[in-house]
């Protein structure tokens, strides 16, 4: 992750927080507002996902020299947030969990897309230093 990029003026680490923290937020929400009686878990699953994603731009906002680890970590992360959300696709789903599914893959699509721009720039920045022409 090269330490200049940005997107929209937000760091990658600081994405991460915001996803992260939308998923988190959204799975507390729809937990609360489902019709299941008792309440389902699995309504709480963005928050599931959400959070590893907020502890992981947290971290390596904290933790420079690991940044990068930190920042694949995410990228494996949104990658799971879009496989997991294409369930919608393929089961008739209640509309509560058809927007928690969008939600993930919106979500882990974005990131990923921010990601790959900012693997690109910090690949771009080390050939610069490589071969300064």
């Amino acid at each position: 992750m090269g330490e200049g990029f940005t997107f929209l003026g937000l760091t990658v680490p600081k994405i991460a927080i915001i996803n992260g923290g939308i998923l988190v937020l959204w799975g507390i929400v729809s937990y609360f507002i489902q019709d299941a009686e008792p309440r389902s878990v699995t309504a709480l699953i963005p928050a599931f996902i959400g959070f590893p994603m907020v502890v992981l731009g947290v971290l390596s906002t904290l933790n420079k020299e690991n940044r990068h680890h930190y920042m694949h970590a995410s990228m494996v992360l949104a990658s799971a947030m879009i496989l997991g959300g294409t369930r919608v696709f393929f089961s008739d789903l209640s509309t509560l969990a058809t927007v928690s599914h969008l939600l993930l893959i919106i979500s882990g699509a974005s990131f990923i897309f921010v990601g790959i721009k900012s693997f690109r720039h910090a690949r771009m920045q080390r050939e610069k230093l490589v071969d300064p022409q």
